[in-house]
């Protein structure tokens, strides 16, 4: 049998044997219906999965990934409004907002504009994912699901149209009867998890034997691996909450920041309420002591004190246009991107990261009470939930990390901070890097100096829509031989089919969008399970034994290859490479019409005849029309190299 997915991705339904193809062999299942062009589909991992484009490619591993132990109960607005999978690990996921101001409040950067400063650095704000526990103790208030769209809600969705250049009514009004009241499928401020993964425990060998011993030991706690994430244009710590809150399904703690470098569409920064106004000097803040309601459109940052009492005083962050220079996004743009801002962003990202890791040195420290002190995310701020951090026991975070070997994890621009976040030497508790569709362009160069280049392990997991992008595909090339030439173990990895936003919530919430309008041919949640079990993949070779153990994370052999993979100096694969003038946007799709109309036809005809059906576990893979390769290798290390790299560990 074989699942197929109603429109909705809420009901699974098998098609048994005698209606598709399977040809069963060397254990692997080759299906012949994964066609469809825009199904919302299961998002466990598929069959079969073909991982380059050599003969001989290792098969991918058959078991399905284990449900999450607890989903989330549907709410009446998602009857009708669009919503996010659930997560497929282990653990239920619990979420947090931590605002407190840097240690250092400052400009950042020499960048100044009418002879102020452009960029400052108040306070750093993050969103938490982490595994969790549901069971709370008597009489305790159950935890909440999260809103997807930041606070507020309305104001976020003014900032988006902004940053679109689209009018803002039509804008709000598509969100609210869309996605302005999502919830994610993880709960506010829950208890951290005490436990192993309910499977290992109940595992009847020395493994699960070991886990249920520690688990029995009042002094022994699991301890998590940690990853921070950077978000790219426009981007938010909620929007990438799929790939966020699926790794901490999967046992990671996962920050995920909010930059206050004027790439997001907007964000609010709360101060502390002794603050001096006066000191907020910058080229883009317009100063408030009283919330007078006036407007001024020309200016990207404001401080505001709020009339309500109590309340802390705010500015307004909304993305920062390049000077004389607005389209230094664009592939055909002449005068390319604007470095000199982009530099400074990623210099202001660079110190976010920094007090984000000071941040999680206090919650590991057993000083989490005094960052609940500190918090400005808490009732009456704005932006802010009326539960602030409230309900949750400090004393659980106390060692709960491990704060050695972290990994950097960012998509876009987010990719490019990675870049520069693996390069900087003295950040030694960094262990390597995750980089998802990077954009290269704005990349910083390499420095002469060895400890000005990256020598940490590093992936590079991009969309098929950038390989095509040359010169950006020339600069990901660039950075991961800089990792190569060092020693590090590197992979360069393209998901097939997939545009840019396919990392993103986006992808998942509008899929329709994506396949219409950026002709994204890969299924929506497959291409955030290929990108997580890469990850995981990834991870679990390059982190020390004690950070894994136990784990149950995804594995479908992507990393594995035949044999060593051509050197990447051209794309693979031009199929569906688009248009000059839809570089790095879209993809290009042959007879769409009627490739359309007959995976149209052929879905129908599988909801048709699977009516009633029991659920199977095998999930869709591509929903191009016919079969092909899922993950294209451009570059990868021996068999030896990642064995010697593992040895070290032994």
């Amino acid at each position: 049998m074989c699942t197929v997915v109603d429109p909705q991705g809420s009901l699974l339904r098998p098609l048994s044997a005698s209606t598709c193809s399977l040809d069963v062999t060397a254990q692997t299942f080759n299906i012949k219906v994964n066609d469809d062009i825009n199904p919302r589909a299961d998002p466990r991992p598929h069959p079969h999965s073909s991982i380059n484009t050599m003969a001989n490619s290792p098969q991918a591993n058959t078991k399905p990934l284990r449900r999450s132990a607890v989903k989330p109960r549907k709410t009446f607005r998602e009857l009708f409004l669009h919503r996010l999978p659930n997560y497929n690990g282990p653990y239920n996921v619990g979420y947090m907002d931590i605002e407190v101001p840097v240690r250092d409040p400052r400009p950042v950067s020499k960048l100044r504009r009418n002879g102020k400063p452009v960029l400052r650095l108040d306070t750093i704000l993050m969103g938490l994912y982490y595994p969790c526990d549901l069971q709370t103790s008597s009489g305790a208030e159950k935890p909440h699901r999260v809103d997807w769209m930041p606070r507020p809600r309305a104001a976020t969705a003014k900032g988006y149209a902004k940053y679109l250049h689209i009018p803002a009514l039509p804008v709000t009004a598509y969100l609210a009867c869309t996605s302005l009241f999502t919830k994610l499928p993880a709960f506010r401020n829950a208890k951290l998890a005490a436990h192993w993964p309910e499977d290992i425990c109940n595992d009847s060998g020395p493994t699960g034997q070991k886990a249920r011993e520690e688990e029995e030991d009042p002094t022994s706690r699991p301890k998590f691996p940690v990853i921070i994430f950077s978000h790219g244009l426009g981007g938010s710590r909620l929007c990438y909450s799929s790939i966020c809150g699926e790794l901490a399904s999967f046992g990671f703690v996962v920050v995920a920041i909010e930059h206050r470098d004027g790439s997001g569409a907007r964000t609010y920064v709360s101060l502390p309420s002794n603050v001096e106004a006066a000191a907020i000097e910058s080229s883009t803040a317009e100063i408030h002591t009283n919330n007078d309601g006036k407007e001024n459109d020309a200016k990207v940052k404001k401080v505001q004190r709020r009339r309500k009492e109590g309340s802390n005083p705010y500015y307004v962050v909304d993305y920062i246009l390049p000077k004389d220079n607005a389209q230094d996004t664009s592939p055909h743009n002449r005068r390319g991107v604007d470095h000199t801002l982009r530099s400074a962003q990623i210099e202001l990202r660079q110190e976010e990261v920094k007090d984000a890791f000071y941040i999680l040195d206090l919650l590991n420290s057993g000083h989490g009470a005094d960052v609940a002190s500190l918090n400005l995310r808490k009732k009456g701020n704005v932006a802010s939930s009326s539960v602030g951090l409230n309900g949750v026991n400090w004393e659980d975070w106390k060692g709960s990390m491990f704060l050695n070997n972290v990994t950097m994890m960012g998509h876009s621009f987010g990719g490019a901070t990675t870049v520069q976040i693996c390069r900087d030497h003295t950040l030694e508790w960094i262990g390597q890097g995750v980089i998802l569709d990077a954009w290269g362009q704005a990349t910083p160069p390499a420095g002469e100096n060895r400890k000005e280049r990256i020598a940490k392990p590093l992936i590079s997991i991009s969309s098929e829509v950038f390989m095509h992008w040359k010169d950006n595909f020339d600069k990901v090339v660039e950075f991961s031989d800089e990792a190569r030439e060092s020693g590090a173990l590197c992979w360069m990895l393209t998901i097939v089919g997939s545009t840019h936003l396919a990392m993103t919530d986006l992808a998942v919430l509008y899929p329709q969008w994506m396949s219409i309008l950026m002709k994204s041919m890969v299924n929506p949640t497959r291409a955030i399970s290929l990108t997580i079990t890469a990850s995981l993949e990834f991870l679990k070779i390059v982190l020390p034994p004690e950070q894994t153990k136990y784990n149950m994370w995804a594995d479908e052999q992507l990393l594995q290859s035949a044999e060593q993979p051509p050197e990447p100096t051209e794309p693979l694969r031009t199929d569906h490479a688009p248009d000059h003038k839809w570089v790095a946007v879209r993809l290009k799709i042959p007879n769409e019409f009627s490739v359309r109309l007959k995976a149209w036809f052929r879905r129908t005809w599988r909801f048709v005849i699977c009516a009633g059906r029991e659920v199977a576990d095998l999930a869709h893979g591509l929903h191009d029309f016919g079969e092909q390769e899922e993950i294209w290798t451009h570059m990868c290390p021996t068999h030896e190299k990642v064995e010697e790299y593992m040895n070290q560990f032994r």
